[in-house]
């Protein structure tokens, strides 16, 4: 049986799966099987490998068709233990891939799927010529679009380079593009929920095919503030919202969403939202902490300014009232 890469399955959705669906299932899985938080495991970085390599086929529909369509000939005789196929073989020109394709120069699916989609370097061979594809792999995590030859007699060594990422970024992973300090620029396929101090390892971007460890660095926030998988924000409201209540839109991670403030809100009273933080170990989620800051106008125009008189000599309220003096 040849070992056809089921992208569907590695992400555990049908094959009718949305988009959103298939992206909920890879922060999930790419989360719980992230390398720095499974050390030393080998089979949980292989994992990470194969679902960040499914989800970037997936998650492009240009991708995503063209992998429906290959993944047809995937029991195509000439894939049977390197069999030679002849052009026969090839599939029909108008399925798009064009026809005189034979299926005996490749020893399996996945060579052929690689060629087809550019995901990594391939040899055929074919008679007594030597055909060599070269194209690197965009669709595992921690690999450059661009190609480059390494000595095998130098000596390889690992490199370390920092990566300063927005807090907005560090949550959501994909891709970004890294320049580094020796001039290249690197297209990497990112986790989700990233964090101070964590290391992302790119497999071969060293020196002379060492790995290259990307150290994170989250840039502070101008509203939110990230401690653990909670997210801290103080939210301004009226003097008449504490008062009276007021249902008021909160900014979050994933977009603003609507929050009751009840009547007689204090500043410095602190409101929880549900599930609306950052992402944890286990692919859940952390809450929103919302903190209230009464905030009163600097400059009221003459309306305002004539309602508060009259609130003024209305009002029964007297907060030093009970002062301990």
């Amino acid at each position: 049986m040849q070992n056809f890469r089921n992208y569907y399955e590695i992400l555990g959705i049908p094959r009718e799966a949305s988009t959103e669906e298939i992206k909920q299932s890879y922060r999930k899985l790419a989360r719980q099987y992230h390398p720095d938080l499974n050390p030393g495991n080998k089979e949980a970085e292989e994992k990470f490998k194969d679902i960040g390599e499914a989800y970037e086929v997936l998650s492009d529909p240009d991708k995503r068709a063209q992998y429906d369509q290959f993944s047809r000939y995937w029991k195509q005789t000439g894939f049977q233990a390197g069999t030679t196929a002849t052009k026969g073989n090839a599939w029909d020109s108008d399925r798009g891939g064009g026809s005189g394709v034979n299926f005996g120069d490749f020893s399996d699916f996945n060579s052929f799927i690689d060629t087809l989609i550019g995901n990594r370097s391939t040899r055929v061979t074919t008679g007594t010529q030597n055909r060599t594809t070269t194209s690197t792999n965009p669709f595992r995590p921690g690999t450059t679009k661009t190609a480059y030859t390494v000595n095998s007699r130098a000596a390889r060594k690992d490199a370390e380079a920092r990566l300063s990422l927005p807090l907005d970024k560090a949550y959501l992973g994909g891709q970004e593009r890294v320049r580094l300090e020796d001039g290249r620029s690197l297209e990497v396929n990112m986790p989700p929920g990233m964090v101070t101090g964590q290391r992302i390892r790119l497999r071969g971007q060293g020196v002379a095919g060492g790995d290259l460890y990307l150290k994170i660095e989250v840039q502070p926030h101008g509203f939110f503030r990230l401690e653990g998988a909670d997210i801290y924000c103080e939210l301004p409201i009226t003097p008449s919202e504490a008062v009276l209540g007021a249902q008021v839109e909160v900014p979050t991670l994933d977009g603003a969403v609507k929050m009751t403030i009840r009547s007689g809100a204090k500043s410095g009273q602190r409101l929880r939202l549900a599930n609306k933080g950052y992402l944890t170990d286990d692919g859940k989620r952390g809450d929103q902490i919302v903190e209230l800051q009464i905030v009163v106008p600097k400059d009221p125009d003459p309306q305002e300014r004539e309602l508060y008189e009259k609130l003024r000599h209305l009002e029964t309220f007297d907060p030093r009232a009970n002062l301990p003096v």
